[in-house]
């Protein structure tokens, strides 16, 4: 049976359009928001819990941990109900999250405040991606994915120095609950404006305006093909080991431990750090569509030109910060932000890797898969961190010292070297897979 078509013209963006992904990426940079309010908070957060490094690190820990275990779900039931009451209850998730930090008596309740924001903040960005194949032509959709990343994480500027000032300013209640408040109404402002899909569409569908043709959007892992055989091909398992290498060191430096080791380490006032780490998610932004663009250029090459360049990258900037005698200069510590910066870019090599090695049908399958990556080594970095900086006694604000967040930052070390050796080992399977490099020959043949 063919396809039903439409009119390429009747298909085309409209302001209805544009204005309803607006509304869903706003939602998206407050998801950013909440997602990092940590961040800008972390030795304030330490003080009012009372929380040692370690019990620190388990906020990122366990929300980071939630919103990785919630995708698949998320994405059964983005195709099951569409994008406006998942999104909607995500945002009210978010809501409960912060209001119970807001109020926390304890550190559990804290972490299981960070738990309902970790399963709120899972649903916004999938939901937004799910509008953009539904209201915009599929050829835009490159495109659309690439400026919601971007505009998105601008939430991690308002994150930074505003929500420090406004604690200083007033309070913990007040800030926390504030943003919970800003949460119901934008969960408010997503039910009443967005909408599934076109009204003169029956269905969540993306269409082709060159053809006509529509098809069914499909968003979660694709159950009919296990994970098992999507694992099975080398470029998948390129995908999930670029991932894992490439970003860790900024995410855990971006949501929990930057501020810290910039205040308490290096001696930085409150506003240089968040210049350090604004320039981070600046240099990051901009340096998405560059990479995106050289990434087209020369698909065969990614990962040995971009990839591997920005690991080895962040490697060099953090020993050299780590080793310097005394604190480091504030031109160093801008170094070592663009350096990390380079991570986030370069580990959305590994969805190209994964949507270029893997057929259509397995295709939500390999991009779950390549997902995990980043979360695990995420996860492991951070908590590892935080354990180091107690092993040494340095693990709440009165005792976090300079020599203490060094030794800590070296823990990232062996997530590198692993994440390097499997990039280079699975590059190596790929391209002989795809006929570009012969196959290695048994010893014995030599």
């Amino acid at each position: 049976m063919s396809s039903p078509r439409l009119s390429p013209a009747s298909v085309g963006p409209d302001a209805r359009a544009w204005f309803i992904w607006g509304v869903g990426v706003a939602a998206y940079m407050l998801a950013v928001i909440n997602r990092s309010s940590l961040s800008a908070v972390g030795v304030d957060t330490a003080q009012r819990f009372g929380a040692d490094a370690a019990t620190l690190s388990m906020f990122a820990v366990v929300q980071l941990a939630v919103y990785g275990g919630m995708q698949i779900p998320i994405g059964l039931l983005l195709d099951r109900y569409g994008a406006r009451p998942i999104m909607t209850i995500g945002m009210l998730f978010m809501a409960a999250g912060q209001l119970t930090l807001a109020f926390s008596p304890s550190v559990g309740v804290a972490i299981f405040a960070r738990m309902l924001l970790g399963a709120g903040d899972a649903a916004i960005f999938p939901g937004v991606l799910r509008l953009v194949a539904v209201w915009f032509p599929a050829q835009r959709g490159p495109l659309m994915g690439q400026l919601t990343g971007l505009v998105g994480q601008a939430g991690q500027l308002l994150a930074l120095a505003p929500l420090a000032a406004m604690l200083h300013a007033t309070s913990w209640e007040i800030v926390f609950g504030g943003v919970a408040g800003l949460c119901v109404l934008f969960g408010i402002l997503v039910w009443a404006v967005i909408r599934n899909h076109p009204p003169e569409l029956p269905a969540d569908v993306s269409v082709d305006t060159n053809t006509g043709a529509i098809r069914v959007v499909r968003s979660s892992m694709d159950t009919g093909v296990g994970i098992r055989a999507a694992w099975a091909h080398p470029g998948t398992r390129l995908a999930f080991w670029s991932h894992f290498t490439a970003p860790f060191a900024g995410t855990a430096f971006v949501l929990l431990w930057g501020t810290p080791f910039l205040t308490a380490g290096e001696g930085l006032s409150l506003a240089q750090a968040a210049g350090v780490l604004s320039t981070y998610v600046v240099v990051g932004m901009a340096l998405g569509p560059i990479m995106g663009d050289i990434s087209r250029r020369i698909p065969h090459l990614r990962s040995r030109a971009l990839v591997l360049p920005a690991v080895a990258t962040q490697f060099v900037a953090w020993m050299v910060v780590v080793s310097w005698p005394g604190p480091a200069p504030l031109w160093l510590l801008y170094i070592l932000a663009v350096a990390l910066a380079m991570g986030g870019p370069a580990s959305m090599i590994a969805f190209d890797h994964a949507r270029t090695h893997n057929p259509a049908h397995r295709l939500s399958t390999a991009t779950g898969i390549t997902n995990v990556g980043g979360f695990l080594a995420a996860l492991v970095a951070i908590f590892a961190i935080g354990l180091a900086l107690d092993l040494q006694g340095a693990g709440t604000p009165d005792t976090y010292r300079l020599d203490a967040f060094r030794l800590a930052f070296l823990a990232q070390v062996p997530l590198w070297a692993l994440g390097w050796t499997f990039i280079v080992i699975e590059r190596r399977k790929t391209r002989v897979l795809l006929g570009m490099d012969p196959p290695r020959r048994p010893r014995g043949d030599r």
